[in-house]
């Protein structure tokens, strides 16, 4: 019965859309013989299935999705899980660009879902579990004891991480390796001959946060550098909050003469903030910063980045979620992308 009122679907669609009835009309075939040939199923000649499948392609039929749940049970969809006030514009767009690149070639479509920071940042997962709106997840500002993986897990959601967690739960992820990022950039600054170095660090509470204050300390302790304590902003903070304690910072006598940036768009009101306090940069003080898209070529010539790319990341998370929706064991879907060698932005435009 379920069957019947699929291919009904399938064949009633919103007028001007093509449907199966379109496709048997334009190929000479019965809706049946094209229902089956759209499914690669063996019993239709291979001949019979391209050329269904081109027609298809060539008059943008989709098929009818709630048809497609009632016949399998799936929604073809992937959810990929947004913090809509925390997220800067440049990881949106290439995380999303990554994500619907793989995509593209499978069945599966990306929606995403917007949550603010007024919201309880488990009401998105618990609507997609509860209301089966997705076959699988994308979660990012990944925490080390997070409560949204634990719930997937749980409930039986495939799901990755854009980040790790830490509470012995195994699941797929793609994460950045921000402890060699912070280790690297130290050692850079301290090869300049910077001994006072700050770190403008991730938002706390998020795991590479964790992470990325490891590697600092560590390459403090390795080259012999001393902090200067720069723990009343992170990246998360506004541009006019960052720009501001920064230039009180390098007011002071024993202001730092490094800096490592765990963001591109706060290194920006970082410059600003030390030029405020009457410094100049790769003078003064010089700053090594990630990045995910050459932008702060635009802005200091002087500063040091490490790239860090997100539209990868994308490209890894869904990977990871398909794989684990198609039965592969989660522990296997699992990557980690490495931290590249500190560059001047001359050779971070040619990278």
């Amino acid at each position: 019965m379920d069957r019947q009122r699929t291919d009904k679907n399938e064949e009633t669609s919103a007028q001007g859309r093509p449907t199966l009835k379109t496709l048997a009309f334009m190929t000479g075939l019965g809706v049946t013989t094209v229902s089956r040939a759209l499914k690669d199923a063996p019993e239709i000649g291979a001949e019979t299935r391209r050329r269904v499948q081109l027609v298809a392609k060539q008059i943008g039929y989709r098929p009818n999705r709630a048809g497609v749940r009632l016949r399998t049970g799936r929604t073809n969809v992937i959810s990929l899980v947004l913090n809509t006030d925390r997220e800067i514009m440049s990881f949106v767009s290439d995380i999303i660009y990554g994500v619907s690149e793989v995509l593209a070639e499978t069945p599966y479509h990306l929606i995403v879902t917007p949550y603010s920071r007024s919201q309880d940042p488990m009401e998105p997962i618990r609507y997609l579990v509860e209301t089966g709106s997705a076959d699988g997840v994308i979660i990012s500002r990944t925490q080390p004891n997070d409560p949204r993986a634990r719930y997937m897990l749980e409930h039986g959601m495939p799901f990755a991480t854009h980040g790790r967690t830490d509470m012995g739960l195994v699941h797929p992820y793609h994460d950045f390796d921000n402890h060699a990022f912070a280790m690297e950039a130290v050692r850079r600054l301290a090869s300049m001959g910077r001994r006072r170095l700050a770190l403008l660090s991730p938002p706390p509470g998020l795991t590479y946060y964790g992470h990325t204050l490891n590697g600092f300390a560590d390459a403090l302790s390795e080259v012999g550098a001393s902090e200067i304590p720069f723990n009343t902003v992170s990246i998360d903070q506004s541009i006019e909050q960052i720009r501001t304690r920064t230039a009180q910072l390098m007011r002071r006598e024993n202001r730092p003469d490094g800096f490592v940036s765990s963001g591109a768009a706060a290194t920006l009101a970082l410059v600003a903030g030390i030029e405020d306090a009457g410094l100049r940069l790769g003078h003064d003080v010089d700053v090594v910063s990630k990045q995910s898209s050459d932008l702060l070529h635009l802005f200091r010539p002087q500063l040091l980045v490490v790239n860090e790319n997100f539209r990868l990341a994308g490209s890894e998370l869904a990977r990871s979620v398909l794989g684990w929706i198609g039965g592969a064991a989660p522990g296997s879907l699992q990557g980690l992308s490495a931290a590249s060698h500190v560059l001047s932005l001359s050779q971070a435009v040619l990278v």
